[in-house]
């Protein structure tokens, strides 16, 4: 049995090509979606930048976005200051 696997895998031959293939496709295309889309919904307030109070009456701003309801990106926020 354990021949077998060994043979199995032995004729598959080397995957780490592969894998750093498709590393870089998905960090491209990280990079192209962070391009086109820099902000993503704030997560404290899930994007609707506001929290209903305790009494469920009356409205707050989210603190962490400000009420906007958006958040800039990691990488967005370093493509644009690499490029300033």
């Amino acid at each position: 049995m354990l021949d077998s696997i060994a043979a199995d895998a032995a004729s598959t031959g080397n995957p780490w090509p592969g894998l750093l293939v498709l590393a870089l496709l998905a960090g491209a295309g990280y990079v192209v979606t962070t391009w086109l889309w820099p902000y993503a919904a704030c997560r404290k307030c899930a994007g609707a930048g506001r929290f209903r109070s305790p009494s469920g009456k009356a409205w707050r701003s989210c603190r962490r976005c400000g009420g906007g309801g958006r958040r800039e990106r990691l990488l967005s926020r370093a493509l644009r200051r690499g490029l300033d």
